[in-house]
């Protein structure tokens, strides 16, 4: 009977098999109800009738566009990256052969070349040495007064001269490549305004003396520079490499050293080559280069692609400068 009781009541008290559903963890995703409202849960946002803002859209590798670059300096104008035709094949003088592509990064050019007003800024600052007066007679043009209107092109001073002022005033000189891109822009224009042979409309040329900047405003270049065409020759910061074109960095519109300017010098003498730049001497010094004609050159000369060259110390009535600047 003891042992019938104790059977009972071990029977009685065995916990009940579990199902399998308890068995198999929590509930599925699908399964799961959602959570009673309680005190603590936020009040339901109202609808809105006003359109949600749209989704950025994500960004595409390779396909993000450059930032514009900032509004150019007073005075100024962008001339774009990208590549440009520089020389030519056809025309001018050996020394602007081949005609090759340069890429460039963008830059800023003065519009206009810098003024006499403007230079002599500089000289009161005690910064620039004023002009050579007497190199308007001994270049027989006449007077050195001539050429001083506030806003005539400063002219008369050296290469020294002219990186003294671009750096007063926070800039520099612009390299020949960016030169000429300024001047022939993308489509590789013979004049800075094109194909049209030069009249009196375009530059100031075959004249006495140089006319304020900017008075011919039809010659106005690819990106809204003018003068790019005669008034005065502008230095540029290169030295003269008479074989610029052929060195491995053409391309990039790096030119030679002092040294190897030298050395080409050296190689055209050997090759008996004269006429390679043109009716000047081969130099026996590093020179610099000039670009764009002047008030009394002719107009065959004007064209973008045409090379001069100078010792940079010469303070020439007819070579003045415009400056550069860096994005």
């Amino acid at each position: 009977m003891r042992f019938l009781l104790l059977l009972l009541l071990l029977t009685g008290c065995a916990a009940p098999t579990a199902s399998p559903a308890a068995s198999s963890g929590p509930p599925p995703p699908s399964l799961v109800p959602f959570p009673s409202p309680s005190a603590s849960s936020p009040e339901p946002r109202p609808l809105s009738l006003a359109p949600e803002p749209p989704a950025s859209s994500p960004a595409v590798p390779g396909t993000s566009s450059a930032p514009e670059p900032p509004p150019p300096p007073e005075g100024m104008a962008l001339v774009p990256a990208g590549p440009f035709l520089m020389g030519a094949d056809s025309e001018g003088e050996l020394d602007e052969r081949p005609a090759h592509t340069v890429n460039l990064p963008a830059f800023y050019l003065d519009l206009t070349e810098v003024t006499n007003e403007a230079y002599q800024k500089c000289v009161d600052a005690g910064i620039c040495r004023p002009h050579d007066k007497t190199n308007a007679r001994v270049n027989k043009v006449g007077d050195d007064r001539a050429f001083r209107r506030p806003q005539q092109p400063i002219s008369a001073v050296s290469w020294d001269d002219a990186v003294a002022y671009c750096s007063w005033v926070g800039k520099r000189l612009p390299t020949e490549a960016e030169w000429e891109k300024a001047a022939r822009g993308a489509e590789g224009r013979k004049y800075p305004w094109g194909s049209e042979f030069p009249t009196r409309k375009h530059a100031v040329f075959g004249e006495g003396t140089t006319a304020d900047v900017g008075s011919r405003p039809e010659g106005k270049g690819p990106y809204g520079h003018l003068d790019l065409a005669g008034n005065v020759w502008e230095w540029v910061s290169d030295f003269y490499d008479p074989y610029a074109y052929r060195r491995p960095r053409a391309a990039e519109g790096i030119h030679g050293t002092c040294e190897e300017t030298l050395e080409a010098f050296a190689d055209l003498r050997r090759k008996h080559m004269q006429g390679f730049t043109g009716t000047n001497p081969i130099p026996t010094e590093c020179e610099r280069v000039l670009r764009g004609g002047a008030f009394n050159y002719h107009a065959r000369g004007l064209r973008a692609s045409n090379r001069v060259h100078h010792p940079g110390r010469f303070r020439l009535i007819m070579s003045g400068f415009r400056c550069a600047r860096d994005l």
